[in-house]
């Protein structure tokens, strides 16, 4: 069972990032985390984060985002310098139910195994927020094909579970479509 530690004032700031209500545009933000085996599964847990700006996005619209080259080279790096894992999140602003789109599904088949070898294999994690709630797709053991996470965990003893929409689909080749 795969799970994320958020303390609840750090995943509702989180969110206020992902989901302003200033702007419609999609917005992102990662997380290094620690990981540990737990209950058959990996606890992703916080030491930092960073929470991306204008600056920081190659193109950045209501629909679609894509990282510049200099902010992928300074989250590689602050994570190899961690030895941290990456959890990568991003918002779809809209009134849909939390999913990863098509497009998104195209940049993890590319990112994740490019990131998983720059990262000496360290487990990935990308989440997609939007108003209705959130998914998740962790890559553990496979760098082509993701794993459900259980929830992520306020400390509280409950999860605060994804949709799960975002699984089916994903071959043995790790294609997505």
């Amino acid at each position: 069972m795969n799970t994320l530690k958020l303390a609840p004032d750090f995943k509702e700031a989180l969110w206020t990032h992902l989901l302003p209500c200033s702007t419609t545009r999609e917005q992102a933000a990662f997380l290094f985390c620690t990981t540990r085996a737990v209950d058959g599964g990996l606890e992703f847990e916080a030491i930092d984060h960073r929470l991306l700006n204008p600056a920081d996005f190659a193109a950045q619209y209501d629909d679609y985002i894509e990282l510049s080259d200099a902010a992928r080279i300074a989250l590689i790096k602050k994570a190899h310098a961690l030895e941290a894992s990456l959890v990568e999140m991003h918002s779809h602003p809209g009134p849909l139910p939390a999913a990863f789109s098509w497009s998104d599904r195209a940049g993890l088949k590319d990112t994740v195994p490019h990131m998983r070898w720059r990262l000496k294999k360290r487990p990935y994690l990308a989440i997609v927020v939007a108003p209705s709630g959130y998914d998740a797709l962790v890559w553990a053991q496979d760098a082509k094909i993701p794993e459900p996470l259980a929830g992520i965990d306020l400390g509280d003893g409950a999860l605060l579970r994804p949709t799960n929409a975002s699984l089916k689909g994903w071959g043995e080749d790790g294609q997505s479509f």
